[in-house]
């Protein structure tokens, strides 16, 4: 979430300054009445009062007419609950997990984004509550899970995710879901840990996601990626004035300018208002200095080279308009990877799991489905014939009904689409 970070960072900046200059005419408009009205003089413009109290309408108020702009109106999600618990993270962590959905079969293990939580998953839990077990969990040092006592790496929130693993019941297998840093935690995990796949876990999901310093996969990257130094410093600047940052994140979050932004960097097409606003509350809520640790650890990551080892059925997305994770990152991986479908949605931003998540969902559910009918064939056995050259795929009589703006599309030559 680079890209968004620097968005944030520059429209909070043009909110902060929109406030200074409303606080600035108010005290202007105050002190020339206070004068006159000591000397006797005639009263002064209230031009100043009139647009200092507009703007600071705007800085405090300006949320809820950008959400109206940049939003359109729908239903949200009812609220689900879940069971959580906290559970010791590898790296001294305490994370906080959640489940739900039914009590028999694959479990899909869910892992957001950064800067994110377990919260931006609404969509999932309406969607596939009901056909599949689910589990959610926060990243180290967001949401609800405590800070690592041994610093952030991408290396280490693998091993966070597999004592997750371990928190959940053995005798069913994980389908790991993982999305931007999520699905880069994924691709760790089974890289360090192959002795995992297709037995505990059955099969993954990468969604808007990388398989390398996202620096050299997302939009502008030739002006990003000379700028690394920069980018660093910038974070550990970040650290340094966190509890500010967090102050200043919050007022440009009542001001809408972190909506904009949000919408900006996050979305292909016009989300909903409700997705739109918790986009943009969940990386307000959590530290600046935390976010800005793990943006620094993303920047000394690669798994290319490992891509090839993880044989495990995998579904990939990718999103047409997607800013912070060029297609192109996705494409590789679906290449690379042994055992791999590639689907485009053309018109989703690196949020499509949040804007287009009805495809996204029902993509999943029917990658879900087919992993249980092959473990069911060939339990805790390697699921080559997944995706060979020379296996038929199952029928699917739904193939075909795919939400407009989403195409299957395979990649590489040993795939096939399901």
């Amino acid at each position: 979430m680079i890209l968004f970070a620097f968005l944030q960072r520059l429209f909070a900046v043009g909110s902060l300054a929109v406030f200074a200059l409303a606080g600035w005419l108010l005290w202007r408009w105050y002190d020339a009445a206070h004068v006159a009205g000591q000397l006797g003089l005639d009263e002064p413009s209230s031009a100043p009062l009139w647009w200092g109290v507009g703007l600071m309408a705007v800085s405090l108020m300006g949320r809820t007419p950008v959400l109206m702009l940049l939003g359109r109106n729908a239903p949200t999600p009812p609220a689900r609950r879940a069971a959580a618990v906290t559970i010791p993270g590898a790296d001294g962590a305490s994370l906080h997990v959640e489940t739900e959905g039914i009590d028999q079969g694959p479990i899909l293990l869910f892992t957001h984004g950064w800067g994110l939580s377990a919260r931006i998953w609404a969509e999932a839990r309406a969607d596939l509550g009901a056909r599949f077990g689910l589990a959610f969990w926060d990243l180290p040092g967001l949401g609800r899970s405590g800070r690592p006592s041994i610093g952030y790496s991408i290396e280490g929130f693998a091993e966070d995710l597999y004592a997750v693993i371990d928190s959940l019941p053995e005798h069913r297998p994980v389908i790991l879901v993982g999305h931007s840093i999520g699905g880069m935690t994924v691709q760790t995990l089974c890289a360090r840990h192959p002795e995992l796949l297709n037995r505990r876990v059955a099969a993954i999901v990468l969604a808007n996601t990388t398989h390398t310093n996202p620096l050299e996969t997302m939009a502008f990257s030739g002006l990003f990626r000379p700028l690394q130094p920069v980018v660093e410093l910038a974070c550990k600047l970040d650290m340094v004035l966190s509890p500010a940052l967090w102050v200043m994140n919050w007022q440009a979050w009542l001001s809408g300018s972190t909506h904009l932004a949000a919408r900006l960097a996050g979305f292909g097409t016009r989300p909903t208002r409700a997705q739109l606003d918790r986009t943009a509350r969940l990386p307000t809520r959590n530290s600046p200095a935390v976010q800005a640790r793990g943006n620094l650890a993303m920047l000394h990551w690669s798994v290319t080279d490992r891509l090839p080892r993880i044989d495990v059925p995998a579904l990939v997305f990718v999103g047409g308009r997607d800013l912070i994770t060029r297609p192109d990152a996705g494409e590789t991986l679906a290449a690379a990877l042994p055992q791999a479908r590639l689907v485009r949605v053309d018109e989703a931003g690196h949020m499509g799991l949040v804007e287009k998540a009805a495809f996204y969902n029902e993509q999943i559910s029917d990658f879900a489905g087919f992993v249980r009918l092959l473990r069911s064939r060939t339990p805790a056995a390697p699921s080559r014939s997944f995706l060979s050259p020379d296996a038929d795929p199952p029928a699917r009589p739904d193939a075909e009904a795919d939400e407009p703006g989403g195409a299957a599309v395979g990649a590489g030559p040993a795939v096939r689409p399901i």
